[in-house]
């Protein structure tokens, strides 16, 4: 079923209305017509209270696959509120993936949960968990066709028609030895065209790419993108075929990825709940509110050493937050590219230092016209030539840099092994924030007063 966003737009405030009238029949059939992932929608817009009363009307058959298109965050307040033998009922026809996700989301229940699935899926989802959430492994589906090298084109057409429905994404089917060890792939076009008494061997494909299991999610998607990939195997370190990953696996991949980066800038996790309770939202935020108090003090701290200068020369205050704007917005022009790069591949040992350059020499160059400019507009408004070249050297001392920090600081936060989308804009702020002060406030301490 297609979304339509301005049909679900007037659902999601019909279903509301029923909710608020009591009306729970009509609720309940406006949600049936509604696909799972625009129930999640729903129910991911909605505040508490409401999603257990959404969720207590939503038809049990496409309850785990709503589940599995909250964001995570969203999923896990709301299986708090559910009991674990409902989650086990819910959750029996999700795939071993998307089951595994949800586990990692209830470390308490855990155990139940896996102790009431049969050995079969058992092992499977055992295998999967054994893998961090950010490496191949981890999201992985095991469901996966595989045949012998060794038959005939007819054998594995009279295979696949025995199974039925293919599982879902199947653009390929893997081959294997008896071993189990991956050898190649054979596409379903080459399949059907292909002549029925010709081996498997006539059109197997050897250098369709494997995955390791232990591959960054990251990468994985950096890989579909560059050989526009359907579906790939994900092996172990003896090429082993452990499952595969699937382009929706890596559109979830990529949607998560881009939101990380958008809510980082703000120090918020991307699987943030809008609609969690206030407490819960507010011990998150004040995390991030008291490191940038931290550097707002220290910031601070370099002005309160001036403040001899600034009482004679009160223009210095009206001018400071140029200085510190200017340098803020030029570093993290260069932050930004930095991480974009760290995050595609593109950086390593041979042009780390030509990119370094490059962004010093732009700092350089809009340092000069933008000092300036400005310069020339502090002239005009306190017509004071001293202080005009003042802040004109301040503004380049400042945009040079914030150019050299906005490459420097991602590259070492990364190579620590902390997030520059996270870390980088607080540690930039200050950097620029200091340094602009330290330049303006203390040329002006040596030339004007």
């Amino acid at each position: 079923m297609e979304s339509n966003t301005f049909t679900n737009e007037l659902t999601f405030h019909d279903i509301f209305g029923d909710l608020q009238n009591e009306d729970f029949s009509a609720a309940r059939n406006k949600l049936d017509a509604l696909h799972p992932t625009d129930i999640a929608l729903i129910i991911g817009s909605s505040p508490t209270k409401q999603r257990e009363k959404i969720w207590g009307l939503i038809d049990p058959e496409v309850q785990g696959e709503v589940l599995s298109y909250l964001n995570e965050e969203t999923r896990k307040n709301l299986l708090d509120t559910i009991e674990t033998h409902e989650i086990v009922a819910v959750t029996e026809s999700l795939p071993t993936d998307d089951l595994a996700d949800l586990i990692q989301d209830l470390p308490q229940r855990a155990e139940e949960i896996i102790l009431s699935l049969d050995t079969d899926r058992r092992k499977r989802l055992e295998s999967v968990l054994s893998y961090p959430e950010d490496v191949a492994g981890g999201v992985m589906d095991l469901d996966a066709v595989t045949i012998r090298e060794d038959v005939s084109i007819d054998v594995v057409l009279r295979y696949m028609r025995k199974l039925g429905n293919l599982p879902h994404t199947t653009d390929q089917i893997f081959v294997l030895d008896r071993d189990g060890n991956y050898q190649g792939s054979i596409f379903i076009n080459d399949l059907i065209v292909t002549d029925p008494d010709q081996s498997v061997s006539s059109i197997l494909k050897i250098d369709t790419p494997s995955i390791p299991a232990d591959t960054a999610v990251a990468e994985v998607a950096t890989l579909f993108e560059k050989l526009d990939l359907v579906s790939a195997p994900v092996v172990d370190y003896n090429q082993k075929l452990l499952g595969r990953i699937t382009v929706d696996d890596v559109i979830d991949i990529i949607r998560e990825e881009g939101a990380h980066s958008f809510m980082s800038m703000a120090g918020l996790d991307e699987e943030t709940d809008t609609f969690a309770p206030v407490i819960k939202s507010t011990q998150r935020r004040s995390v991030w509110l008291g490191i940038n108090l931290i550097t707002a003090f220290l910031a601070a701290w370099v002005i309160g050493l001036f403040d001899a200068t600034i009482e004679q020369m009160v223009a210095l205050a009206v001018l400071m937050p140029v200085v510190a704007s200017m340098g803020g917005i030029a570093g993290s022009q260069t932050l930004t590219i930095v991480i974009r790069s760290i995050a595609l591949g593109q950086l390593g040992k041979n042009n780390t230092r030509w990119l370094f350059n490059k962004e010093l020499l732009i700092g350089l160059l809009n340092g000069g016209i933008w000092a300036v400019i400005i310069a020339l507009i502090s002239y005009l408004w306190f017509e004071q030539v001293g202080l005009a070249v003042v802040i004109g050297f301040a503004i380049l001392i400042n945009l040079i840099f914030a150019a050299m920090s906005g490459a420097v600081i991602p590259l070492v936060l990364h190579k620590m092994n902390i997030d520059p989308a996270l870390a980088g804009g607080v540690v930039l702020t200050t950097v620029t924030d200091v340094i602009g002060f330290m330049a303006f406030l203390g040329l002006a301490t040596l030339y004007l007063i």
